[in-house]
């Protein structure tokens, strides 16, 4: 699948960080992880510091897929409102689904400070203002229900809004947790991490034809006919793991993104926080590491590679225009625009853990905006589970929810 169109930019910012060889020979090891983009380097991460070896084998350069389009905002906040995921998995359910997102932050910003400080983490407060008079009854829903479960939320006015962003809007919720990074440069410090502190092996250019279980171990076959045979297989293959499951678990959209030049001011609204909208498909902005702004959303239903990237000159407008009516005073102008393709679920939440169709391999699939906490999730469930520990929370994530 092709997962983004040329030039995104976090691509082009860094290059080609490192090179990683194909697999030429027969190999060993404990466990297998099949994608090395973000997510797979976050399993990798935990399942190395825990002692256990991995290769971890991609049909393309590292971090080349999803990774480098990703715009990567780090947020607790599912796409789903707490409010209404707990009418559809229970309170328990969303309320831990909510904890773990803001949890995997913190822990994002710790492996940031081991294994990646050149990655651009920045800890952001994150604003989501209602889009229309009549999104603010059930935003203030929201707030109240996040902040009776103890989430660090403050409601803001349209004169609070004003004053602090810029813009005029009747409503919205600012959360005290957020954040940002680069997430390509993330994925390639911390697999080099992986590989100089816990012998991890990488390989690029290395497609897997076939997966077999043999009695208690897996061999994985290779396009270029090498095998590597191990005890578990984890998928972190991202919305192209749909091919290793017959349940159709994913829903695929387009969705887009400009960033503009670099901006004079250094300062675009409060804090330069996270800003997203109540609409569907919802607008988000923020800056980066150079003072840029990064614009993204105007999502649609994925229909081909082609059809998407044939919208993305229509969606620069759109997003452009977006902009502009927020912030009339920013001269924005549009340097690097990209379409990419993501998946989401019929909850909002990840699919983790063991599919009933294959005992021993592990999915590892952070869809939805909230991708690369759910990974930091997955990355650690996945590692109690290898390590004989139960948790109860990998219930949340299965895929007989």
């Amino acid at each position: 699948m092709n997962l983004h169109s040329d030039f995104p930019y976090w691509l082009l910012k860094n290059g080609i960080i490192n090179s990683y060889p194909s697999i030429s020979k027969n190999l060993q090891c404990d466990v297998v992880i099949v994608g090395a983009g973000i997510s797979g380097a976050l399993v990798a991460w935990h399942l190395g510091n825990a002692g256990i070896k991995v290769i971890l084998v991609d049909k393309r350069h590292v971090g080349t897929g999803s990774t480098a389009a990703s715009t990567a905002l780090l947020q607790y906040e599912i796409d789903v409102p707490l409010h209404q995921l707990i009418k559809k998995v229970g309170e328990y359910n969303a309320v831990q689904s909510y904890t773990l997102c803001l949890q995997a932050i913190k822990k994002l910003e710790n492996i940031c400070k081991v294994a990646a400080p050149q990655a651009g983490y920045v800890n952001k407060p994150s604003f989501q203002y209602a889009s229309t008079i009549g999104d603010v009854e059930a935003l203030e829903v929201e707030y109240h229900c996040r902040k009776n479960f103890g989430f660090d939320v403050q409601w803001q006015d349209k004169k609070q809004i004003e004053n602090k962003f810029g813009f005029s809007k009747a409503g919205g919720i600012l959360s005290a947790a957020g954040a940002q990074v680069d997430a390509y440069l993330f994925t390639h410090q911390v697999l080099a991490y992986c590989i100089k502190n816990y012998a991890a092996q990488v390989y690029d250019n290395t497609a897997v034809q076939a997966i077999h279980k043999n009695k208690s171990k897996y061999n994985i076959l290779l396009a270029n006919g090498s095998n590597i045979n191990c005890k578990n297989v984890v998928i972190a293959a991202g919305y192209e793991s749909q091919g290793y499951l017959t349940e159709k678990v994913e829903q695929l959209y387009a969705t887009f993104a400009i960033v503009s030049e670099p901006l004079l001011q250094k300062k675009m609204w409060y804090k330069n926080a996270l800003i997203w909208e109540t609409a569907d498909p919802y607008l988000y902005l923020r800056t980066t590491q150079d003072n840029r702004v990064l614009i993204g959303g105007k999502d649609v239903p994925y229909t081909s590679a082609i059809a998407r990237d044939k919208l993305l000159a229509k969606k620069i407008k759109s997003l452009e225009k977006s902009f502009i009516d927020l912030f009339p005073h920013i001269p924005f102008k549009t340097d690097f625009s990209w379409a990419g393709t993501f998946a989401g679920t019929k909850d909002g939440l990840p699919y983790i853990g063991e599919n009933k169709e294959h005992k021993g391999m592990y999915f590892a699939l952070g869809f939805g905006g909230n991708g690369i906490t759910f990974s930091v999730i997955a990355g650690q469930l996945i590692t109690e589970i290898l390590m004989g520990k139960k948790n109860k929370q990998l219930s949340i994530f299965k895929f007989s929810r």
